[in-house]
């Protein structure tokens, strides 16, 4: 190797370890902020079941539809989840404790809470249904079960359909938007594995299919649109949040399927929403900017940029990793979820465009800062009280947002995600090394320059 080769080489694994070393994971302390506030925050529907989900998967992963252990869960809750599962557990309660309220004291088939949504509500309905079926109804005597069968009903009866069979997402109109996967699919699949019908189960399968067949952009590289149908508020954008909901709905179908006694059964189905899965990673990550963030719009580098959806899509590139052995996107994921958990003063490059990955990260003091009960000071994409930043306005999906409860549920999903990916031996990590030593030499050296140039001169 000449002199000149080496040097270059110095380069590239002195940026590959400065990267490391100046990429800050998110903290127990960070991750708590982060928590408190989608507690304090969280009071729609969709932001209830979406956080009973998170917290599942952070706190009481064995309860969770991602363990690998098989489904259902143990009726008996060790004594050392007790804690982990009381504010899972005590959305459940206060959800049902008011529903009646809500839905003006009618009787029967109803859902969970009053929405204008058709689909929203079900989002809940997965953490009433471990709630019935660990027995919280002797405690405080409320009827789960009850309640879940009416938010069922309410689906399969109540909310109406397109001609070949796909639930409205929404009351007024039949319209089908692309956050509904996240919703409804999942809590059908938990239903039907707790309840031994595998009719239910495919009937999940059968909304997500439904919906993919509506929604998937074929010419825009399989991403999907957000909103379709009805006679107002359609929205053929490819909209990053919900691709990002579509995408980890459809994981949790598949993982709800794969550790059911239905698994045998339904091999096929699984094999499709894989596939379906990594269908809208392969066109998303084809639109990530450069700052490791999409834009609200994946396609439009004209709208902003959005670290919610970014959060949420990198959760699920760990979760197809640990379900299906999929690694093809870890890399990307990667450099999202440090750009996402950078400290303030980082510059965040990341280079898709060419093939060969690169990345650039300057840090300044900043790296010392820690997040207090307080917040989170020194952070990149969260703000001084502990808000992920920039983010799409959960009310108002064109707009940009200020404090999201969705975002923060969308980080612990990652960081959950991510934290099983490792404990599981970071399979596939090792694509993320090689494609940086595949860097281009030149934009190396010239990051190099830019960013560390006393020891470029030196070495040099």
């Amino acid at each position: 190797m000449s002199f000149r080769h080496k040097r270059i080489w110095c380069l590239v694994v002195f940026l590959t370890f400065y990267g490391r070393v100046c990429a800050q994971d998110l903290s127990t302390a960070d991750i708590d902020v982060v928590t408190q506030r989608l507690a304090g925050g969280a009071s729609h529907s969709w932001e209830y079941g979406t956080r009973a989900e998170v917290l599942l998967e952070l706190n009481a992963p064995s309860y969770s539809v991602f363990s690998s252990t098989s489904l259902p869960p143990s009726p008996e809750i060790p004594s050392d989840l007790t804690s982990s599962l009381s504010d899972v557990f005590g959305i459940a309660h206060t959800i049902v404790a008011n529903r009646s309220a809500s839905n003006g004291n009618i009787t029967g088939a109803q859902p969970l809470m009053s929405d204008s949504a058709a689909g929203d509500p079900a989002s809940i309905g997965v953490a009433v249904l471990l709630a019935s079926w660990t027995g919280q109804g002797n405690i405080d005597g409320l009827d789960y079960a009850g309640a879940a069968r009416d938010q069922l009903d309410f689906l399969l009866q109540n909310v109406s359909k397109t001609n070949d069979g796909a639930l409205s997402h929404r009351m007024d109109q039949v319209q089908l938007w692309s956050d509904s996967v996240y919703m409804v699919p999942p809590f059908l699949a938990y239903y039907g594995v707790l309840t031994g019908n595998q009719s239910l189960v495919q009937e999940a399968y059968n909304q997500i299919s439904l919906y993919r067949k509506y929604l998937r952009d074929s010419s825009a590289n399989n991403i999907w649109k957000h909103i379709q149908l009805g006679s107002y508020g359609t929205d053929n954008g490819h909209w990053s949040a919900g691709n990002s909901w579509a995408a980890a709905g459809m994981l949790r179908v598949l993982s709800t399927i794969k550790q059911s006694e239905f698994a045998g059964s339904m091999t096929t189905q699984q094999r499709h929403l894989a596939n379906w899965v990594q269908e809208i990673h392969d066109g998303m990550y084809l639109h990530l900017d450069s700052s490791g963030l999409f834009h609200n719009y994946a396609d439009n580098s004209t709208t902003f940029l959005d670290a919610s959806s970014t959060a949420l899509l990198a959760s699920t590139v760990y979760r197809l990793s640990l379900l299906w052995g999929v690694h093809k996107h870890l890399p990307v994921a990667e450099f999202s979820r440090k750009a996402l958990s950078a400290p303030a003063g980082s510059t965040v490059n990341i280079s898709t465009s060419a093939g060969p990955l690169a990345t650039s990260t300057s840090t300044s003091s900043a790296l010392s800062a820690s997040s207090t009960a307080g917040g989170t000071p020194g952070m990149l994409h969260f703000t001084s009280d502990g808000w992920l930043t920039p983010v799409v306005n959960p009310y108002m999906y064109t707009n940009e947002g200020q404090q999201s409860p969705e975002g923060q549920a969308f980080v612990l999903a990652m960081q959950a995600a991510w934290r099983d990916w490792v404990e599981d031996g970071s399979k596939g990590a090792n694509s993320s090394v090689s494609t940086l030593a595949m860097a281009g030499w030149r934009w190396v050296v010239l990051l190099a320059a830019l960013t560390i140039p006393q020891l470029f001169l030196e070495v040099w």
